[in-house]
Parts: structure tokens; C-alpha cells; sequence
């Protein structure tokens, strides 16, 4: 296929009924709000108070910007294919959008990880916590969260541009554009860097796994690190196997893409993992901390006192 901006690929994964399609249109727009809602007012707590101005707050605040990110990439295509009769993009929009959606889905594997490696040293290290774990070193992983997957999909991009494409239409019975399940031929090079760029995030995963076999072992002497393990290593553990799952999810959507399933149950598997973590990591984690509750509390106090003083100024 003529890889021009002239080449369209088409989403077939919306083609429902109306009446069925304004009853997903208004459930989206609840979920896209509702996720709106969320991770703004965790940014904005994180943000406006100094106390929380620490590394372990800054990475929540940075899942939570991924959050948006990765939401923006999927919500306003999805929900205007909802209210049109054609679900197709061109070549250029479908680039940006695979580029958004796999970019953040692997800065939030990454940055997961980096939450992990910040809970290591806070258990396993915490004399050498603060000159390990300084606001510089956060930065710098923050780069490293940020540059490592954006540099992994422009290359997977810049390769899948470079092979041909079978055909002017591609049908995609998915929600979003996956570009790269349409290449038809000159796959070694893209089976290469897929294989590398697997093994290293799997690195990442087995990364993690060490982490928490030296967490849970320090967690064993200590009641002190025990405490911290609940209030800060359950919700990040409980976010990370999420994660995990609704990515495996999306890989087996693609296999079972073509079987007797109802079509709604393929494309909830093949969007979980851009739907369901930003709503999910807000709520198991965020809120889940006693300072980011604390400091929602007074600001919902502060704004009620407000209003009652403007009400009785006004009598």
C-alpha cells in the first residue's frame, strides 16, 4: 500500500446499531469525565501542596499526567466514530494515534516501575532514602520515564512506514488503530525490535518482581516497614497487576479476533488497559494515601467554610 497521507484505514469495531451506539456514547462520555475528573484533582492536590512535593507523590502525579495522555489518544476518536456512519482514519491520524496509544502504555509499565524502585529504596534503604532518592534523581527518571517509550514507538513507527501495507482500506475490527497488524510482508526487522524492546520491559517486570522479594523479606524484622508495605507497596502492587492483566487482555483480543465471541466482550479485552487504569490508579492509589486524603479533606473544607461565609455575607 501507497504509504501517502491518501491511504485510509477503517475501524470496524464500532458498528452497532444507533440506539446502541448513544447508549455507549453516554456510558463513554460518564467514563471520559469521570477520568477527567480523577487525575486533575490529583494533579491539582499534588501540586498545590509543598508537603506533597516528593518523589513517591511526583511519580503518582506523572501516572496520573499518563493517564490523560494516553485517554486523549483513544476517547474523542472513539466517541465522534460513536456519531458518524464512517469509522475511518487516515494514514497520518492513525501514525499519531498508535503513537499515543502504545507510547503511554509503555510509559505507564515504565513508570510503574520506577514507583517500584522508589519503594525498594524507601523499605529495603530508608537511612539513604533522601540522598538517594533526591528531586534531581526523580527528574531524571521522569525523563527516563517519558523518553525511553516515546524513543521505542517512534522507531517501531519509522519502521512500519518503511514496509508495504496489503491493500488501499485496511479493516481493523478493533476501537483504535493498531498499524501495526497490517503489514504484510518484511516483518524480520519489525520481529527484531519487537523482540528486543519485549525482553527489555520484560527485564523490567522481572525488575519488579525482585523488588518485592527484598520488600517483602525487610518487611518480615520491621513493624515500621510493614506499615509502610500497606500504605504504600499494597496500592502500588495492586496497580501494577492490574495493569498487567488488562495489557494481557489486549494481546489475547487479538487472537480471538474472528472466534464466537460477542464482538462488545473483544473490544472491552482490546481497550481495558486504556479505560480502566486511569479511573482505577487515582482511587487504589491516590486516594489510598492517608496525605492525598488529608489534604482533599481540608481543601473540601475550605471551599464549604467559603461558601457558608458568602452565603451569610449575603443575608
Amino acid at each position: 500500500m501507497d504509504t501517502s497521507p491518501a491511504a485510509v484505514f477503517t475501524l470496524s469495531g464500532a458498528n452497532e446499531s444507533w440506539t446502541m451506539k448513544y447508549i455507549v456514547f453516554a456510558f463513554t462520555a460518564q467514563g471520559y469525565f469521570l477520568t477527567l475528573f480523577l487525575n486533575v484533582t490529583l494533579i491539582a492536590v499534588i501540586g498545590l501542596e509543598k508537603e506533597l512535593h516528593q518523589p513517591m507523590y511526583i511519580f503518582l502525579c506523572n501516572l496520573c499526567v499518563n493517564g490523560l495522555y494516553g485517554t486523549l489518544g483513544f476517547y474523542p476518536k472513539f466517541m465522534s466514530d460513536l456519531l458518524s456512519d464512517s469509522h475511518v482514519v487516515s494514514y497520518n491520524g492513525c501514525l499519531l494515534q498508535s503513537f499515543i496509544i502504545f507510547s503511554y502504555a509503555l510509559c505507564e509499565l515504565t513508570n510503574l516501575t520506577v514507583m517500584a524502585v522508589d519503594r525498594y529504596v524507601a523499605i529495603c534503604k530508608p537511612l539513604h532514602y533522601h540522598s538517594t532518592v533526591t528531586r534531581v534523581r526523580a527528574g531524571k527518571m521522569l525523563v527516563f520515564v517519558w523518553m525511553l517509550p516515546c524513543c521505542s514507538v517512534v522507531l517501531s513507527i519509522l519502521i512500519t512506514t518503511k514496509m508495504s501495507f496489503c491493500g488501499g482500506t485496511v479493516q481493523h475490527n478493533t476501537l483504535y488503530c493498531k498499524l501495526t497488524i497490517s503489514t504484510c510482508r518484511e516483518q524480520l526487522l519489525k520481529f527484531v525490535f519487537n523482540g528486543i524492546s519485549t525482553s527489555f520491559y520484560l527485564s523490567m517486570a522481572l525488575f519488579v518482581v525482585y523488588s518485592y522479594g527484598k520488600i517483602f523479606f525487610a518487611c518480615r524484622k520491621s513493624r515500621q516497614n510493614q506499615s509502610k508495605f500497606v500504605q504504600t507497596c499494597v496500592p502500588h502492587l495492586i496497580t501494577y497487576l492490574h495493569y498487567i492483566f488488562v495489557v494481557l487482555c489486549d494481546s489475547f483480543s487479538i487472537r480471538l479476533s474472528g472466534t464466537d465471541l460477542p464482538q462488545w466482550f473483544q473490544n472491552f479485552m482490546s481497550v481495558a488497559f486504556l479505560v480502566t487504569p486511569p479511573v482505577l490508579n487515582p482511587l487504589i492509589y491516590g486516594m489510598n494515601l492517608t496525605p492525598i486524603r488529608t489534604k482533599i479533606r481540608k481543601m473540601l473544607q475550605i471551599r464549604q467554610e467559603n461558601c457558608v461565609f458568602s452565603d451569610s455575607s449575603k443575608e
